[in-house]
């Protein structure tokens, strides 16, 4: 649970923000306690039409006046946005950072806003670092967070909490979160990728446009909630689905012949060295 007395402010309201903002007033978070700052005005005024969030003149101010302060720009914006905050302006207690930018590291965060500050301010200012997915527009994400060394457990736990109004949560070592970034954080293109080819195989096939979208739509619904909910691998569900020389081993018959289960763990592999190498330009 998200304590009553935490105000959250938000530096950027593009898209990922205002998913959390709405996440977090379904989850009961009152438009009072929700700041933003943005450069675009049109951006302001949705945030704060749709969820009645307070704009802040500034991300000095709305750093200020937030207990928890998520920063929800580009990667390539947060050197600027980091460079702007500091020095820090002083403040009283704890106040967490977080931050959503991908490939921006917990150390490159460190070096801007620890500037200056005392050992004291430093250890009352915990840093996260989430890696979240798309699906958290619609409140079904899936999330890895790693917390930096002044982040106490309850620091942990307010990330967590705000983090789980979108979605599934789970903590690692920073450098797992490139492996996050590939299974998770590029995962819903690997699942859209899969469903434009069945789309495609449903036109190929003679099915109208309409009903072959609704059939993929439901079928990799209804199969994720089975992988769900059933509590069995993968591998199990498949092979109950595929009967000897029926039609599913026809066609894994041919995936495999192709090759595809290796060129997909390639791909991933692909995936998190990409996000390795974008990580370490992020952090200079």
């Amino acid at each position: 649970m998200i304590p009553e007395q935490v105000t959250i402010g938000f530096i950027g309201a593009g898209n990922m923000a205002s998913a959390m903002m709405g996440a977090l007033s379904s989850a009961g978070v009152s438009g009072t306690r929700l700041k933003v700052s943005d450069v675009s005005e049109e951006r302001l005024a949705a945030a704060a039409g749709l969820y009645g969030a307070g704009i802040a003149p500034d991300n000095r101010a709305l750093f200020a006046a937030s207990d928890a302060v998520i920063l929800a720009v580009k990667p390539q914006q947060m050197g600027e946005v980091l460079a702007g905050l500091a020095p820090l302006p002083d403040f009283s207690g704890r106040k967490l950072v977080l931050s959503i930018a991908a490939g921006v590291r917990i150390e490159t965060i460190e070096d801007r806003l620890y500037a200056g500050l005392s050992q004291d301010a430093r250890a009352r200012l915990p840093i996260v670092r989430a890696m979240p997915n798309t699906p958290a527009l619609v409140r079904a994400g899936a999330c890895g967070m790693a917390a930096n060394r002044e982040a106490s457990p309850e620091d942990r736990d307010l990330a967590r909490s705000i983090l789980e109004t979108t979605g599934l949560v789970r903590e690692f070592p920073e450098e797992d979160l490139d492996a996050v970034t590939a299974v998770s954080g590029s995962g819903p293109a690997y699942v859209f990728f899969l469903a434009e080819v069945m789309l495609e195989a449903a036109r190929n096939l003679g099915l109208p446009p309409e009903d072959g979208r609704d059939l993929v739509t439901a079928t990799l619904k209804g199969a994720s909630l089975l992988l769900e909910q059933s509590g069995e691998n993968p591998e199990s569900l498949r092979r109950k689905v595929t009967s000897p020389g029926g039609t599913t081993q026809a066609a894994f018959e041919v995936l495999f012949a192709a090759g595809v289960k290796e060129a997909f763990l390639d791909a991933l592999a692909a995936a998190a060295h990409r996000a390795r190498v974008l990580s370490g330009a992020a952090g200079r």
